[in-house]
């Protein structure tokens, strides 16, 4: 095997044994995740985090790729983050578009109840949002070049789509709703108890 080829396997297998941590892809949510995957997470996450950004209300973020810790936030609050997009990435799996929305938009919410961030740690929030559904969808390629690990974003071919039971749409369904109504000082993302896997 050359030596390409050895990398990119090396890569291929440390986003599944991420994947696994996850629980992905599937629905299965009953372990808590480890710090050492919240951690790899946040890599990836600083990665696609664009150093210049413009939300729809017009201000542009500007991020200093070069000061990485005025971004981050504390791990605790990761991994909350985390926990939500995973159920964000089981809803987009089951096509609840107005679900996906509700869990995100609530998440946000209450983690700047939590503290004050800055412009620049509320978009790493959205990122790391963001990325954990990529990886859950498949959209993330690992490769290892020179001992370090490139993460970068892979195209996904019109027409493919993420399916689930009518079973599991409902628990999602009802997951979602736990985690909105729940009171914002306890709320937690509530873990999903199926283990069947969305169609790919």
């Amino acid at each position: 095997m050359s030596g390409t080829k050895r990398r990119m396997s090396a890569g291929v297998a440390f986003g599944a044994t991420i994947l696994v941590l996850l629980g992905a892809p599937a629905f299965s949510q009953t372990k808590d995740l480890s710090e050492r995957t919240v951690q790899v997470l946040m890599e990836y996450a600083w990665t696609f985090t664009p150093a210049k950004y413009t939300p729809p209300s017009g201000k542009t973020i500007e991020v200093d790729k070069t000061k990485r810790k005025e971004s981050m936030v504390p791990l605790e609050i990761a991994s909350e983050v985390v926990k939500v997009g995973r159920m964000s990435a089981h809803a987009q799996a089951c096509e609840l578009k107005e679900e996906q929305q509700a869990n995100y938009l609530t998440m946000m919410s209450r983690v700047k109840l939590k503290g004050k961030w800055t412009e620049q740690q509320l978009l790493y929030i959205h990122q790391l949002h963001q990325t954990t559904i990529m990886m859950l969808a498949g959209r993330l390629v690992i490769t290892e070049k020179d001992g370090t690990k490139v993460v970068s974003e892979k195209e996904i071919k019109a027409g493919r789509a993420e399916t689930c039971t009518d079973t599991q749409r409902d628990l999602v369904k009802k997951q979602i709703a736990a985690y909105i109504e729940a009171p914002a000082a306890d709320a937690k993302a509530a873990p999903l108890k199926t283990g069947s896997t969305p169609k790919k």
